[in-house]
Formats: structure tokens, sequence, C-alpha cells
């Protein structure tokens, strides 16, 4: 298992910007209906890890189905670099996509495919 590290990253104009501390594994690869348009690959976290750095006012919030995850892009660029919500235990978690994260190979990471597409919607 990867140890968990500081990373910054943000959306493509450089709006939004921060800085989290997590782990690249484990990895998911979801075909839900929103990480399958979007191409996320995503790490989690706690959100005590993260900090936003810049771009708070940049910032849309999508919600759907349950309403529970905030999938925030930015409003300038429409890149969405990562979501807030809770976590299976009901702590405060981020979702950081890992193709926003600086300096990060992406070719030297796997991935687990996760059937997001099977589940009730945002469950």
């Amino acid at each position: 298992m990867a140890e968990a590290r500081i990373y910054e990253g943000g959306c493509h104009c450089g709006a939004v910007r921060y800085r989290v501390t997590l782990a690249l594994d484990p990895l998911i690869s979801c075909n839900c209906s929103m990480c399958s348009k979007t191409g996320a690959i995503l790490a989690f976290g706690p959100l005590e890890r993260f900090e936003l750095l810049r771009g708070a006012d940049a910032l849309t919030d999508y919600q759907w189905g349950k309403k529970r995850i905030h999938h925030l892009f930015c409003s300038r660029c429409g890149v969405r670099s990562f979501s807030r919500g809770p976590g299976r235990s009901g702590e405060p978690t981020v979702a950081i996509n890992v193709r926003c994260l600086d300096g990060v190979d992406l070719d030297a990471l796997a991935p687990r495919k996760f059937d997001g597409r099977s589940l009730p919607i945002e469950a």
C-alpha cells in the first residue's frame, strides 16, 4: 500500500487550488454516470487532510440523487478536481480526482474498477 503524502492540485485554469494529504492506493475508476462522463480516477481521504488554497468563489456545487455528495466544479473551466461528502461510515470525506494532482505519473497507477453504475443513485 502506498504511503500518504502531501499533494497539490486543482482545476485546468488554476482558479481552484488545493493541498491534500493522502495515499494514492487504493484508487478507483468508477463507471457511474458522473465519473464515466468526466473520466475521474478517484482517491479518498479524510476532509480534515484537505485544504482549499484558493478558489472557493469559483466553485459550483452540483448535487443529484440523495444530494449527499458535493460535486464541486470550477465555474470558469468546468473541471471537477474534487468532491466532498460523507464516507462509508459517515465521516467527512474528500474524493480527489487524481488526474488533477500535480506531478503524478498516471501510467504508474493501477486503479481498480468500481461498478458505481449498479448501485442505487448516489448510494
